[in-house]
């Protein structure tokens, strides 16, 4: 098992996330390679990617490290490890990649957030030292035409 950055986005990249996504996200947009691409060059963004023994691609995290006027912040997105290899450390050895990126970044703290029917996701982030942090999460939902 190993877990790396993705500085150059390949095909493999792209058929291998593009097969995790719908397991995140049901509706999760059909993604190309300019697309990841973009992900993968944003500023203060890391795309880590998890393989096997064989080398296939079997999960991602997405790391976003960002500054505000009085810290450095960080935040985890998309952890998803392909059905048929989770429970085996992939998603735990992303996790643990993430926040050593993010500490030696200078990051003060990470954040992310997990829906409650991820029992196994949360077990996951507990285990790796994230707290439930009690707050009052507001989002605004950017409808095309509207």
């Amino acid at each position: 098992m190993r877990v790396e950055r993705v500085d150059a986005v390949t095909p493999a990249h792209v058929a291998a996330i593009s097969r995790f996504l719908p397991q995140l996200h049901a509706d999760a947009r059909q993604l190309s390679l300019a697309q990841l691409h973009e992900v993968v060059s944003a500023p203060g963004t890391t795309l880590l990617v998890a393989r096997d023994a064989t080398g296939d691609v079997v999960g991602m995290l997405t790391l976003v490290v960002y500054p505000t006027p009085s810290k450095l912040l960080s935040l985890i997105e998309d952890v998803v490890v392909d059905k048929p290899s989770r429970g085996q450390g992939f998603g735990e050895a992303l996790v643990a990649e993430a926040l050593r990126l993010a500490g030696d970044l200078g990051a003060s703290q990470t954040d992310l957030l997990s829906h409650d029917r991820r029992a196994a996701a949360i077990r996951l982030y507990q285990r790796a030292g994230f707290e439930r942090f009690e707050t009052n999460v507001f989002r605004y939902v950017h409808r095309p035409g509207k």
